[in-house]
């Protein structure tokens, strides 16, 4: 099998992050892996989409992602040209949300050459024409109302105002557009006094999302990796984590400060998993990170949920395998199959 991640820059990847997990791991399997950045993607005259990839040595085995990483982000990593028709898989984990200022160029890149792939037989994950709609936050809107905690979506500075007052509780305001806990406030029931300020901070980049608090996330919230629609399991076990937020602080995201502790699955959890599972498989999303508060998701990372490794370490399974052999099925039903199936089909197989 032949692999290539996308990735917003090769040389802001970490050790710790999984897509670097996950290509060691296939690395190590005997499959060939490329990793590209969004700035590295191309399409060429003779008609393909490509990139500049650079490639860990094929006849060496990495002990850890960080010494993969390292030969990757080396001088020496070997740099190679690839087409669309030398891949059987292209996986986008780049994240929009994530690119700096200056780089608005790159939100949509992976996306659109994604596509591009499609048209020469590439197994694309996840399914581009759907993370074309997933860009923002809005697209967690069309999951439904029974998983989400109630939410107004406005630049209205008095509706947020209203909604305030109509809960019970504290409330959450986000922007539309990020990830990673970027710009997350809470205002309490007892306090508006910085209600209108926070409100025209987040709302000079677009939108504002107002959201009922839910009290259990004082315990943090629970990353679960679901695969082809289903929660991910290997050798009884699910690829789940806890995500508690430093002290005094309302966001749970592991590189905002937050920690990871084990956590038991429970038929909640699973019951959300069967709530969200049409539409994921409707959408082509192979791979997604659930955010879980009590019996409500806060969100669904579709582009690069992180925390594989952390998982694997801490119940002592390699969750990479599952995924890798699911990816190793794909491509086996997309040569059997060819053009007879389309990519979403692929994609949930």
């Amino acid at each position: 099998m032949t692999i290539a991640f996308v990735v917003n820059d090769i040389s802001t990847e970490r050790p710790g992050y999984a897509t670097v997990f996950m290509a060691q791991r296939m690395h190590n399997f005997g499959h060939t892996v490329f990793l590209t950045g969004v700035g590295d993607l191309a399409y060429y005259p003779d008609g393909y989409m490509g990139a500049t990839a650079v490639q860990a040595d094929p006849n060496h085995k990495y002990k850890s992602p960080a010494t993969y990483l390292e030969a990757l982000q080396s001088e020496k990593a070997n740099k190679i040209r690839i087409t669309a028709p030398d891949l059987d898989v292209l996986m986008l984990r780049n994240d929009p949300s994530a690119e700096g200022e200056g780089r608005a160029w790159a939100q949509n890149a992976g996306i659109i050459f994604g596509q591009l792939a499609l048209r020469h037989g590439v197994i694309v994950l996840n399914d581009p024409t759907s993370l074309s709609d997933a860009v923002n936050k809005m697209y967690f809107q069309h999951f439904p109302e029974a998983v989400r905690p109630r939410t107004l979506i406005t630049r209205d500075k008095e509706e947020i105002k209203q909604f305030f007052q109509e809960q019970k509780n504290n409330i959450i305001l986000k922007p539309l557009q990020g990830s990673g806990g970027s710009g997350v406030f809470m205002v309490k029931k007892n306090d508006a006094t910085n209600l209108n300020q926070i409100v025209e901070a987040i709302s000079r980049d677009g939108y504002v999302i107002a959201q009922e608090y839910l009290p259990q996330a004082t315990e943090g919230d629970v990353r679960l990796f679901v695969v082809n629609g289903e929660a991910l399991q290997y050798k009884g076990k699910y690829c789940a984590l806890r995500r508690v937020g430093a002290k005094d602080d309302i966001r749970s995201n592991l590189h905002a400060g937050g920690s990871a502790q084990p956590v038991k699955v429970d038929q909640t959890m699973l019951d959300l998993v069967e709530l969200v599972r049409p539409k994921l498989i409707q959408d082509g999303m192979f791979m997604v990170g659930l955010d879980i508060v009590g019996n409500k998701l806060m969100e669904i990372n579709v582009f690069s949920p992180g925390g594989l490794n952390g998982v694997s370490e801490m119940e002592g399974v390699d969750f990479s395998v599952p995924i890798i052999e699911s990816l190793e099925r794909k491509v086996h039903y997309k040569k059997t199959y060819g053009v007879q199936i389309d990519n979403k089909t692929v994609a949930m197989i």
